[in-house]
């Protein structure tokens, strides 16, 4: 979250906005609202607690060597028409998109 924040500006003159989505439950192991006390994001944040968005974008994850019950890390690029411009799905959970390829995506579709 932190690397889009450093480019909100950015982000919000190409046109663009952001949502994050955890698959977390409010009271789950990592104590989202807790973080969020601490590390305030700028942008929307849904916790998925049942799983429904991160199972609809196919990125939910039952369970794996580095996981059980979560979302891979995923980053998509969405055009005003809702066609997927950009999509980067995480082989583990530190592996992101880099953020200049999620830039260039926002820059063609705006």
């Amino acid at each position: 979250m932190a690397q889009f924040e450093l480019h909100k500006k950015e982000i919000e003159s190409l046109g663009g906005s952001l949502l994050f989505v955890a698959a977390e439950k409010r009271s789950g192991m990592f104590a989202p609202e807790k973080f969020f006390e601490k590390s305030a994001s700028s942008f929307p944040f849904l916790l998925d607690e049942d799983r429904a968005v991160t199972k609809a974008y196919g990125i939910y994850k039952a369970l794996s060597f580095d996981s059980i019950h979560i979302a891979r890390p995923a980053t998509f690029v969405i055009s005003r028409e809702g066609n997927i411009r950009f999509l980067y799905v995480g082989t583990d959970q530190t592996d992101r998109a880099p953020m200049e390829n999620v830039l260039a995506a926002l820059r063609s579709a705006a």
